[in-house]
Parts: structure tokens; C-alpha cells; sequence
């Protein structure tokens, strides 16, 4: 491989380079010699397999670099420039095998990509991934070299498939590893991105072990072993041998090395290719060590004499012609040569060459040749382009520039963003360099006329027209692909939109897009409709239908207010004349469904506003106060001066008094006064069912306002109505608000033990005291005391009333009851109905509390219950009869707590169980796919319906629920039951069998030409027809099968007999005809012509069937045609044996895999080629992967 301007700086993974960012892209593509693959030689080529130099290059020496300045250079630091730059680049790569995430649909998304985002984020280099054509990963990393270590540690962490191994050095030696405050440990770990885990001190164990890539692991070891034999007592001798010897002194699956460590008991480290360190340190006893230094001394010098390096100058931008796509004009030179090693170094007009010296010169004077040659056809032009027009000129995904490349045969280098240079360099043969010059140059002119819009679209529409997972904005890009469309970021909450590209299409696609906006703003039209809320399941319908068929008759968006929501307003959107059909549709149900009056009431549209007041205060007023009657206004500006009021009749007729009443007093004359009261005491100042308010309201003719829960000043009261009246309003209200802040203190006796019943769930009940009755403050003892003394603090009316509601509520808890009733477990939750809503209203309706039981984790098989529920001692509650067998269980029994008489009613949600007889056949059907049959009726009768099992052969099915749906189910059940039957009855009748005998012979004439004639019988006749099976022995082969209803069944039998008459009148004759023309011949009409199969005994032999007289007619025209044809064959056979024979019908050889000459295990001894296919000789790493063989050679 080649190394850049640091000798291959130090990194984890396999392929490693220090790169500029110039010379990536290069990379990418394939062009350096690092991505230089060997191809496995055919057959042919079998004389001349590749070297081992050729195969496995060796490294370089390492150079002066970052590391161990101190150190000697090696013999080749000279040639190599010492590093410029504070920022460095390394490339590395994941192979497919040790890859985290393979399986992604699309490179560049899901996990992978995050988590490159976040090692970005934290580390702060720059990371560019890019897929090799092996599916392997290659990472470019660039930045400050620590920030390129923590990268690279976090991306073997995170990115590759981690293995482990363990080292074992002595257990005094592990604290030299740990270093000072675990520095060495530290940095030991950046360096080889792994993982080391260092036995604790009072562990006996004296295994380190390694984590990480099986590279990172092989260097940590490394690099422990050298700190384990600093510190080893017995002799350390270091031996500096260049990087490129390392492989012959290690021989072999580092056989050689092994062999002298066994003989001279020596322990020899030789660091792993990925260290860029060229020491190999021996540690052993002294006379030994010298032994073993000795004899790896003699192989280094053999191989270092035969050696020569030379160089060829070349300009720099030519290097990549010279290697030539994948490699493949320098492996020309080095399959010729294959001791010779070709370096090519990046930004240096040479190239060195090393060698075996005859070699070299040999090689030399090609590459000269080469250069010469590339010189006199080659040009390369630099044009500038601003930067900012670049990403347009790359297309997306690239398309732009890739096609210009391939249509202009030439190399295109756009520098990246970062750089912020207008330079682009264009290379390849002079006319295409020209060509691609101005089309670029016409591009970017192109691009500097385009003019930018912005168009104003509210942001809520924004997502509409993107559409879901942009489809619709796809559409108007494809409709318009030469506009860019920019929306803004949604947390921007910006309303412009951006077009850009050639004016007359960002004038197209602004009128197309306003158009778009138009339709939407149309469409958002929305109108609220109050109905009253009982009327709301009714506008719904049985499971939504209703609402259903108005959404889609109306094509409008109707929204409902939850259902525990107070709101009655019902939201329609859509367009205009839609949203006003759907509103008078719900009316209209409304009106059907109750005796609502409908009134309309005249009142000039001048005065509207006045009358709805405020925020809509004063209408909201009469609307509550006449039972909550619905007041519509005309629109604003429509002019109308109608007012609808809809709601029951007396209290419509009573609105609309009022309405008039009050219109009369604006046009007369209409006075105002604001008073101020605490919010606590609006209730009082109401009184009951508002009595007190209607008093003065009767006795002064003024109306009062409250404010409504949303209105921001909660104290202020408004009083209307004529000056008099209102003057009159006023005195009496500020008098009650006068007695309201005169503060008494009272006490009253309550008996302590329903003090409880007062404080608990944090004294809820209190709270609501205090809210009703003008923030009385009631005051009970503390807990413990004994005592029955209560305090009440507040306003005179308020305090009395306070007492009195605490004394009804005691009255109440005297006369509570509590009683038990006994439902099985499994109703529970339809007698609790969707999230306990059913007996919410039970509690609420009866003002009663309903406590169910604890759900009995493993209930007892069986019907007698368990001698002891839950652990209880049986002796408890219920004077001890749990025991008795037959009482109910306890995690049946649900008790009510209340007065007796609501006890006693609200007993009634108590499920009765009917049984219904069932014929046992039918069971299956009515509980249906998954249940979802008798889900289904479950759900719409609201009850439980129990299908015994089928082992106990019974018929009864059981239903139980509130008796008032139980009729309803039975009825339902039992209409389905004679659905079932009905349907078993129909099945019955369509499986009558009939058989007919046909000759097998005529079989594929009545099936037809894929099965045409057959299935048209099968659809006339709605008939199943079935063949024998050819392959069956046992069954007659002339019989057919037709299964149906019975006259169906005769119908289509005689439609097969009638095909059957129709071929038995046909003749067959066989006609000789040569088989080279069988191809072209087509069969003449009204007859059937069969061509042999391949390897019929006579290939020349064709069958015609058909009707006599036309058999005679197709014989006689196939054999003029056989003439003519024949004539064309035998010129074209004359004229195939000139031509080439086709290269895919040669037989192939079996691969003999991967074959090197002059390896060093061949020289050293006689030993054979490691054997591939061995798992010992080639261990696997990481999941196998299968080369694919594509049948039309490898994907590019």
C-alpha cells in the first residue's frame, strides 16, 4: 500500500493511509495503489501466477513521524516528506465481516449514520464513510490527531463487531501496563482503540484481557508484552529491521519465528503489521538470545542484499492513468515483474520504484514508455466556478457530474465545501477536457440568470402540500425539476417558502403552488355547531355510521368534543357550501330526535353585537339561564337580521322574551354598572338553581352577568338594563355582598365518627363546603381528641347554610347501609364498562359507593371454592362462613355503601345469565377467526357470551349481562344461528359430485392453452372440476370430477362431452422435417402442430393433428416453408465456422484459488502452498461471508 506523508501513520484498522483531502476522492474511486486488488488468474493465465512482492506488497519504513521523534529514521525516511499540517487524515476499514450494521436498506441511514453524527459532535473530527465493492466500510477521519484518535477509538467501539483475547504476563509486571494514575493504560487504549481489563490486585489471575478489532487486540498485545519484557530480569536485546522484512522473518503463519522462539527458549515480539514500529525485541537468557538474534540477523541480511530503488519522474496528475482503472494497467508491469514494488506518492511529480535491480530497469523503461505516451494524448484544464453554484453542478446523488464524466470520458475534481475554492479541474483526452469545460462553463452560466422567490404560504399548510412522506412535493418537483423548492424548518415557525431556478418555471410553479394554497384555504372553511350533548351518540350512530356517511356525503372533516368534555360544539371544516349542507344535516337530527323548537327572531343587525356582550358574557347568560338553548347569530356583515333560537319549546319561547326584552331596552336606552365581589361568594349571590339572583332580577327588570370560568377578571359582576332599574340591581346586590363580608363564627356538634367521612382524600369534602356556600371555613378537631366540637367561620348566610348541608350529610351517613352482592370475577369489567365508565354513572346517578374486590390472581379450578381466599383466616368476616362451600367467593363480591333505598337500586347493574341451546356443529362459526365473531356481538350488545368448550359436547351457550341487553343478544344470537344453518344447507347442496371418462389423451385440449377452456366451463357453469393427478398410480387416469350443484354439475358435462366428440373426429400424422427449421415454422389455422422435445429419438419428427382435409393443407405448406428455410440455414452454418467460437461455451477449469510464485515458505523450504480451503490454515474472523457469483461477472 502506499503510504502518505507520515509512512502509513499508526491506525487500527486494515488498510491504512494518511491522506490529503484532495487525494480521497482518488481513493474512493480506486485509483491508488492501496486499493490495488490481485485478480485471480484463469486457467489460462496459470504460467504465470502473480508474485508473493505482488500479492503482499511489503510496508514501507516507518518515517520520522509524530511518534518517537528521537528515533533513527529508517533507510527510506529521506524519501518521504515530514508532515505540514496540525490536521491529519487517516482512512481505515471495516470489513464486511467485523461490520455492526449490515443490513441497511440504504446506505447513510438508520443507526450507523447517528452514531457517526454523534462521535462528530463529540469529538470534533470530521468523518466521511464510503461502501467498498467487497460491502466493507471505508471511514475517512480528518482533524487534530487526538481528536482522530478518540474517533477512531469510538468508531471500533461502535462500528465493528468487537472480538477479545487474553495475554498473560507476570502479575508484578501489570502495574508497569497500568503506568502512573492509569496514564499508560490510558493512552495504550486511544493508541490500539481497545479495550483492557486488568486483573484487580487481590485477583490471583494474571490474564490481561483485550477487546476490540482483531487488529487493535493484536497491537495491544504488542505493545504489553514489550512493557512485560522491559521489566523482565533476564536479557532484552532490540534488533532494528526494516517494516518491508518483517513477513520473511516471520515466515509463514509465523511458523518461522515460532521454530526459533521453541529452539533458543527466547521470547521474540515482532511488532503486527499495523504498528508502525520496525524494532523486533528479543528477552530470554543471554547466551540464547544471542543464538536467536544471530539467526534472524542472517535471514534479513539475505533478503536486503538483492535490492534497488530507482525512480521515473511523472507529473502528478498523470498517476492515476498510469495505474488505470482498478489497477489494471500497473498490474500489466507488475504481473510481468512481480519482485518490483511501485510507489506512486501522492503530490510528488516521480514514482518509486524497488526491486529486484534487473527488474527494476525493465519496469522503469515501460513506465517511461507509458508516461511518454499519456504526455503527448492526455490534458487537464482548471476553470472557476463560484462555490456556491458546485452542489448544482454535482446533481443530486451525483447524477449531474457522473453523466458528464461518462459522456466525456474524462475525471471531474470538484473540491469539497469546506475549502470554499472555485477551482474545478477537469482531466482526460484533450477534446473531451474541452467538451466537459463547456458544458460545465454553460451550466454555471445557466445558473448565475436564475432568479430566487419567496412565496408566502402559512406555515399550517406547510405539511399538507409536503404531503405524507413528501409525496406531494415529490409530484411538484417532478412537475417542475429545474426548480429548487426550500421550506423553512418547522421550529422556525416561518411562513416563506423558496423557489429558485430559470424565472419562467419559478413563475409556473409559483402560480401552480398559490393555486394549491387556494384549494387548501377553501378547504379549511370551518363552522361550529352546538347540539346538545344527549344528542351527540345519536349524530354518531351505530358505531360511527352516522358521522360517517356525513363526512363522505359532505366531503367535509367533522370533529366531536370528547365525550367527557362539557363542550356541546361540534367543529366542521371543509369548503364553504359543504360545511353549511353537513351543519344543517346534524341540525336536522337533532330536530328529528327531540321536541326542539326551532324560532327565528327579528332583531336589527345593528344591534347584535351589543347583545352578545363582551366575549360573548351577556348571550351566554340567557342561554344558561333558559336551560341551555341554543342562540345562533347571522354572520357578521351578511346583513341578516335573523336570530335563531333552538332548544326545547317552553325554553325557547322563554329566550326569546328575553332576546326581545333586552333588544328593546339597548334601542331605548341601555345603562351599564360594574360591581365587585369575591369569585367564592358568585354562588351565593346565584342561590340555588339561581332563586336568589331571579328575585332581583324580577324585582328590578336589570339582568346580571357573572363572569364564565375562562373570563380573566373572575370578581367582576356586570349589571344592564335601564338606569332605574340597574341603580335599583345594584343596592340590593352590594347589601347581600355587605352581609357576605360581615364574618361570624359558629359551632355545631358532629358525632366523631363520621368526622372521617369529612376529611379524608385530603378533605375533598370540605373543599366542596367551602366552594358552595362563600368560603366558609369549617374547622374539625384534630384527630385523636375526642372531641365533637366544629368550628364554621364566614359570612352570616353562608355559615347557616353550611351547617345545615353538613347536617343533611350526616343524616345521610346515619342512615348509609352496606351491602354485599355477589357477581362471578370474570364480569367485572363489563359491569365496570370502558375505563370504568358505567359505574361512574351508577355512583353518580344513586350517590351511592361501589367498592369491588381484589382480582384473585390463580382462581381456583373447579366450582367449590377454596377453603382459604388470598391467605385469609377463615374465621374472618362474615361471622366466619367463608369456610362453607357454598358461599361465594371474595373476589366475587362487590359491595355498595349508601342510603338503603339507592343501595337497593343501584343493585340493578347485578348481570343475570340466560342460556341459549346452540346446535354444537355451529360453535365454531359464531365464535369466528380469532373470536372475532362473537367479539363482535359481544361488543354490540354489551354482554358476555361463554361458548362451552368442545370437549364437554355441549349445546348451551350461556350469555349474561344487565337484563335489560339480554333479549336483545338472545334475539341476535339466534338470528345468526339460522344464518349458519341456511349456509350449511347451500354447502350441502353444491357439493354433488359427478364424474365423467375422458381418453387422458384429450385432457390437455380440454384444459386449454394455460387453462382457458377449462376455467371458462368452471365460470358458465359455477362448477368445480377437477383432473386426476398424472403422478398418482392409484387412481384411473381417465376420470374428471365436477362438483356443484347438481343440474350445474350435468351442464358441464356435457360441455366437456361436446369437446370430446369435436377431437375424436380429428386425424394426427407425423411429417419429417428438418429440426433446424422447426423454429421458425408456425401452424396454419384449425390445426395442432407438435414440435419434438430435446432428445426425442427423431428430432426431425412433427406431429399435425387437425380435421383430414386441413392436415393435408399445414403438410403441404410446412413443407415448402422447410424448403425455403433450409436454403438460409445451411449459408449461415458455412458462415459460423469462420467466426470465432463463443467464449462462454469454452469449458472453464476448476479454480485452483489463489496461487504466488517466489513466496517465502517456498524458498526456505520444499513445504507446499497453504491449502485455502483449510479453516486451520486460514482461520475465519467474524461471520463467514459467501462470495456471490453473479452470472454476468461483478456488480460495478
Amino acid at each position: 500500500g502506499s503510504p502518505g506523508p507520515c509512512g502509513g501513520a499508526r491506525s487500527t484498522m486494515s488498510s491504512v493511509a494518511v491522506l490529503t483531502q484532495e487525494s480521497f476522492a482518488e481513493h474512493r474511486s480506486g485509483l491508488i495503489p492501496q486499493q490495488i486488488r490481485v485478480a485471480t488468474l484463469n486457467s489460462e493465465e496459470e504460467s504465470d501466477p502473480p508474485t508473493y512482492k505482488d500479492a503482499f506488497p511489503p510496508l514501507p519504513e516507518k518515517a520520522a513521524c509524530l511518534e518517537n521523534p528521537q528515533e533513527p529514521a529508517g533507510a527510506w525516511s529521506n524519501k518521504i516528506r515530514p508532515i505540514k499540517a496540525s490536521v491529519i487524515t487517516q482512512v481505515f476499514h471495516v470489513p464486511l465481516e467485523e461490520r455492526k450494521y449490515k443490513d441497511m436498506n440504504q446506505f447513510g441511514e438508520g443507526e450507523q449514520a447517528k452514531i457517526c453524527l454523534e462521535i462528530m459532535q463529540r469529538t470534533g473530527a470530521h468523518l466521511e464513510l464510503s461502501l467498498a465493492k467487497d460491502q466493507g466500510l471505508s471511514i475517512m477521519v480528518s482533524g487534530k490527531l487526538d481528536a482522530v484518535m478518540k474517533a477512531r477509538k469510538d468508531i471500533v467501539a461502535r462500528l465493528q463487531t468487537q472480538a477479545s483475547a487474553t495475554v498473560a504476563i507476570p502479575k508484578e509486571h501489570h502495574r508497569f501496563v497500568i503506568g502512573k494514575n492509569g496514564e499508560k493504560l490510558q493512552d495504550l487504549e486511544l493508541k490500539t482503540a481497545t479495550k483492557i481489563q486488568i486483573p484487580r490486585p487481590d485477583d490471583a489471575s494474571n490474564q490481561i484481557r483485550i477487546t476490540g478489532t482483531k487488529e487493535g487486540i493484536e497491537k495491544a498485545r504488542h505493545e504489553v508484552l514489550l512493557i512485560s519484557a522491559e521489566q523482565d530480569k533476564r536479557a532484552v536485546e532490540r534488533l532494528e529491521v526494516e517494516k518491508a522484512f518483517h513477513p520473511f522473518i516471520a515466515g509463514p503463519y509465523n511458523r518461522l519465528v515460532s521454530e526459533i522462539m521453541q529452539e533458543t527458549g527466547t521470547r521474540i515480539n515482532i511488532p503486527p503489521p499495523s504498528v508502525n514500529r520496525t524494532e523486533i525485541v528479543f528477552t530470554g537468557e543471554k547466551e540464547q538470545l544471542a543464538q536467536a538474534v544471530a539467526r534472524i540477523r542472517k535471514i534479513y541480511e539475505e533478503k536486503a542484499n538483492s535490492f534497488t530503488v530507482s525512480s521515473v519522474s511523472a507529473p502528478s496528475w498523470l498517476h492515476r492513468f498510469i495505474i488505470g482503472k482498478k489497477g489494471q494497467n500497473l498490474a500489466k508491469i507488475t504481473q510481468q515483474m512481480p519482485k518490483v514494488h511501485v510507489e506512486f506518492t501522492e503530490g510528488e511529480d516521480r514514482i518509486t520504484l524497488e526491486g529486484p535491480t534487473e527488474d527494476v530497469s525493465a519496469a522503469q523503461e515501460q513506465i517511461e514508455a507509458m508516461v511518454k505516451d499519456l504526455v503527448s494524448r492526455m490534458d487537464y484544464v482548471e476553470i472557476s466556478i463560484d462555490h456556491k453554484f458546485h452542489r448544482h453542478l454535482i446533481g443530486k446523488s451525483g447524477a449531474n457530474i457522473n453523466r458528464i464524466k461518462d459522456q466525456y470520458k474524462v475525471s471531474v475534481r470538484i473540491p469539497p465545501d469546506s475549502e470554499r475554492s472555485s477551482l474545478i479541474r477537469i482531466e482526460g483526452d484533450p477534446q473531451g477536457v474541452q467538451q466537459a469545460k463547456r458544458e460545465l462553463l454553460e451550466l454555471a452560466s445557466r445558473m448565475e440568470n436564475e432568479r430566487t422567490k419567496d412565496l408566502i404560504i402559512e406555515q399550517r399548510f406547510h405539511r399538507t402540500i409536503i404531503g405524507q412522506k413528501g409525496e406531494r412535493i415529490r409530484e411538484i418537483r417532478d412537475k417542475f425539476p429545474e426548480v429548487i423548492i426550500n421550506f423553512p424548518d418547522p421550529a422556525q415557525k416561518s411562513d416563506i417558502v423558496q423557489l429558485r431556478g430559470p424565472k419562467n418555471e419559478v413563475e409556473k410553479c409559483t402560480k401552480y403552488m398559490q393555486k394549491m394554497v387556494a384549494d387548501l384555504v377553501e378547504n379549511s372553511y370551518s363552522i361550529s355547531v352546538p347540539i346538545f350533548k344527549q344528542f351527540h351518540k345519536n349524530i354518531i350512530g351505530k358505531g360511527g355510521a352516522n358521522i360517517k356517511k356525513i363526512r363522505e356525503e359532505s366531503n367535509t372533516k367533522i370533529d366531536l368534543p370528547a365525550e367527557n368534555s362539557n363542550s356541546e360544539t361540534i367543529v366542521i371544516t371543509g369548503k364553504r357550501a359543504n360545511c353549511e349542507a353537513a351543519r344543517s344535516r346534524i341540525l336536522s337530527i337533532q330536530k328529528d330526535l327531540a321536541n326542539i323548537a326551532e324560532v327565528e327572531v327579528a332583531i336589527p343587525a345593528r344591534l347584535h353585537n351589543a347583545l352578545i356582550g363582551t366575549k360573548g358574557r351577556l348571550i351566554r347568560s340567557i342561554m344558561e339561564e333558559c336551560g341551555g338553548v341554543h342562540i345562533h347569530f347571522p354572520v357578521e356583515g351578511s346583513g341578516s337580521d335573523t336570530v335563531v333560537i333552538r332548544g326545547p319549546s317552553s325554553d325557547v319561547e322563554k329566550a326569546r322574551k328575553q332576546l326581545l326584552h333586552l333588544a328593546e331596552e339597548k334601542q331605548t336606552k341601555s345603562f351599564t354598572v360594574d360591581i365587585r365581589a369575591k369569585p367564592e361568594y358568585h354562588k351565593f349571590l346565584i342561590g340555588k338553581g339561581g332563586g336568589k339572583i331571579r328575585k332581583v332580577r324580577d324585582s328590578t327588570g336589570a339582568r346580571i352577568i357573572f363572569p364564565a370560568a375562562e373570563d380573566k377578571d373572575q370578581d367582576l359582576i356586570t349589571i344592564i338594563g335601564r338606569e332605574d332599574a340597574v341603580r335599583e340591581a345594584q343596592r340590593e346586590l352590594e347589601a347581600l355582598i355587605q352581609n357576605l363580608d360581615n364574618v361570624v363564627e359558629d359551632f355545631m356538634l358532629v358525632d366523631p365518627r363520621h368526622h372521617r367521612h369529612f376529611v379524608i382524600r385530603r378533605g375533598q369534602v370540605l373543599r366542596e363546603i367551602a366552594e358552595e356556600y362563600g368560603g366558609v371555613m369549617v374547622s374539625f378537631p384534630r384527630s385523636g381528641t375526642q372531641s365533637d366540637r366544629v368550628t364554621l367561620k364566614g359570612a352570616k348566610d353562608c355559615v347557616e347554610a353550611a351547617k345545615k348541608r353538613i347536617q343533611e350529610i350526616i343524616e345521610d351517613l346515619e342512615a348509609q347501609v352496606t351491602i354485599e352482592c355477589a357477581i362471578p370475577q370474570k364480569f367485572h369489567r363489563s359491569v365496570m364498562g370502558p375505563k370504568g365508565s358505567r359505574i361512574q354513572q351508577i355512583t353518580r346517578d344513586h350517590n351511592v359507593q361501589i367498592k369491588f374486590p381484589d382480582r384473585e390472581e390463580n382462581p381456583a379450578h373447579g366450582t367449590e371454592p377454596a377453603v382459604q381466599e388470598n391467605g385469609d383466616d377463615p374465621g374472618e368476616g362474615r361471622d366466619g362462613k367463608e369456610a362453607e362451600p357454598g358461599s361465594p367467593r371474595r373476589c366475587d363480591i362487590i359491595t355498595i355503601s349508601g342510603r338503603k333505598e339507592k343501595c337497593e337500586a343501584a343493585k340493578a347493574l347485578v348481570p343475570v345469565t340466560i342460556e341459549v341451546e346452540v346446535p354444537l356443529d355451529l360453535h365454531r362459526y359464531i365464535i369466528g377467526q380469532k373470536g372475532s365473531g362473537i367479539r363482535r356481538m359481544m361488543d354490540e350488545f354489551e354482554v358476555n357470551i361463554h361458548v362451552p368448550a368442545p370437549e364437554l359436547q355441549s349445546g348451551v351457550i350461556a350469555i349474561t349481562g344487565l337484563a335489560a341487553n339480554l333479549d336483545r343478544a338472545k334475539a341476535g344470537l339466534l338470528e345468526r344461528v339460522k344464518e349458519l344453518q341456511a349456509e350449511q344447507e347451500d354447502r350441502a347442496l353444491r357439493s354433488f359430485k359427478l364424474s365423467v371418462t375422458v381418453d387422458p389423451k384429450y385432457h390437455p385440449k380440454i384444459i386449454g392453452r394455460k387453462g382457458a377452456v377449462i376455467t371458462q366451463i368452471r365460470l358458465e357453469h359455477d362448477v368445480n372440476i377437477q383432473f386426476p393427478d398424472k403422478d398418482d398410480g392409484s387412481q384411473p387416469q381417465d376420470h374428471i370430477t365436477i362438483t356443484g350443484y347438481e343440474k350445474n354439475t350435468e351442464a358441464a358435462r356435457d360441455a366437456i362431452l361436446k369437446i370430446v366428440g369435436e377431437l375424436e373426429q380429428m386425424v394426427s400424422e407425423d411429417v419429417p422435417l428438418d429440426h433446424r427449421v422447426h423454429a421458425r415454422i408456425i401452424g396454419a389455422r384449425g390445426v395442432d402442430i407438435r414440435f419434438p422435445q430435446s432428445g426425442a429419438p427423431d428430432p426431425n419428427c412433427v406431429t399435425v393433428t387437425g380435421l383430414p382435409e386441413n392436415v393435408e393443407e399445414a403438410i403441404d405448406h410446412i413443407l415448402n416453408l422447410e424448403e425455403e428455410y433450409l436454403a438460409d440455414v445451411v449459408d449461415t452454418e458455412a458462415l459460423q465456422l469462420y467466426m470465432k467460437p463463443p467464449a462462454h461455451e469454452e469449458a472453464k477449469a476448476p479454480s485452483r484459488g489463489f496461487v504466488v510464485r517466489d513466496a517465502p515458505w517456498t524458498a526456505s523450504s520444499s513445504e507446499k502452498a497453504p491449502d485455502m480451503s483449510s479453516s486451520e490454515e486460514f482461520p475465519s474472523f467474524g461471520a463467514q461471508v459467501a462470495p456471490k457469483t453473479l452470472p454476468w461477472g461483478p456488480k460495478r
